[in-house]
């Protein structure tokens, strides 16, 4: 029979758990404490049922007190197996070259864009995607051909199901507003497609697992103009290794081998960054206006 988890081992997955963003106790239904009291008889308990659920045996606990499942017919609760902390996958994990390999053929699959987001839906190789609750694709109207592409889901995006939907979303949504684009005519994804945990920077090898859905969500959608929001799409799509404050402002020619021709490409500062740096916020509406003015075709940055 197994050991049972040491308290340390315990711990460990404690402080996994809470590094992966599972930092907030929630159950599949809402338990209704008040129903619950108003069930209970109005002569007073026996004195073993007096106390708080909580200080009672197990086996007298509601059932939503138990951890893990209940016990088996006739058995007590020291005879009961304590639940695993985690239990291993049975599939081995890829590596990278493999799940690149898988990531490439399941994009060039993909003849549209409801077969893309089905086959990123279906893709397991990111590691990811195994701390995410969702996965985050996009919103907004690809047909409008304006495509705005940031670095990862955060935890309102993680819960929501769609990109840029907490405080620097909405930010982005009152920018866009300002510039003249109409809530939902801006197509906007990311990089990544799942939340890494604790909002942490994206590992390169996480970027590299999700490039290939990037760049064939780019083809499908053909936009005319892309704003890159921050500098880990910055530096994954076009390959620049400066900084974003270093770059941001700048337009250039984002190519790649399914693209017929280069597609002006704008990059700017995250709003997650300008709600850390509000005074930065001057420049990032200079090339919004920017953004706007190409989409509009008032000039071609690239001179084509």
């Amino acid at each position: 029979m197994a050991a049972e988890p040491t308290r340390e081992e315990l711990e460990a997955a404690l402080r996994w758990l809470v590094e992966a963003g599972a930092d907030e106790a929630v159950g599949a239904a809402a338990v209704d404490r008040f129903a619950a009291s108003a069930a209970e008889p109005a002569a007073g308990p026996p004195a073993s049922e007096s106390r708080p659920a909580e200080s009672r045996p197990a086996e007298s606990r509601p059932a939503e007190f138990h951890q893990g499942p209940p016990p088996a017919a006739g058995g007590t609760a020291s005879e009961r197996k304590a639940p695993a902390v985690w239990t291993p996958e049975a599939r081995a994990p890829l590596s990278l070259d493999q799940g690149l390999a898988e990531a490439r053929a399941a994009a060039r699959a993909a003849d549209d864009l409801p077969a893309l987001y089905r086959a990123i839906e279906g893709f397991e190789a990111c590691p990811l995607k195994k701390t995410a609750s969702r996965t985050v694709i996009c919103r907004g109207d690809p047909a409008q051909r304006v495509m705005l592409i940031g670095e990862a889901p955060g935890r309102d995006e993680d819960i929501q199901g769609e990109p840029f939907v907490g405080v620097a979303g909405r930010l982005l949504d009152l920018m866009l507003a300002h510039a003249g684009f109409e809530r939902g005519q801006a197509y906007i994804t990311n990089v990544l497609f799942w939340r890494p945990p604790g909002n942490r920077t994206p590992e390169p090898a996480e970027v590299q697992l999700c490039l290939p859905f990037v760049e064939r969500h780019i083809e499908l959608v053909d936009p005319r103009v892309i704003l890159l929001l921050g500098g880990v799409s910055t530096k994954a799509l076009l390959g620049d290794p400066r900084g974003i404050t270093r770059v941001r402002g700048q337009w250039f020619g984002y190519r790649h081998e399914g693209l017929p021709a280069p597609i002006p490409a704008l990059a700017t500062l995250h709003p997650a960054y300008l709600l850390r740096q509000p005074a930065q916020k001057r420049l990032a509406w200079r090339d919004m206006i920017s953004f706007k003015m190409v989409n509009r075709g008032d000039f071609d940055p690239l001179g084509v």
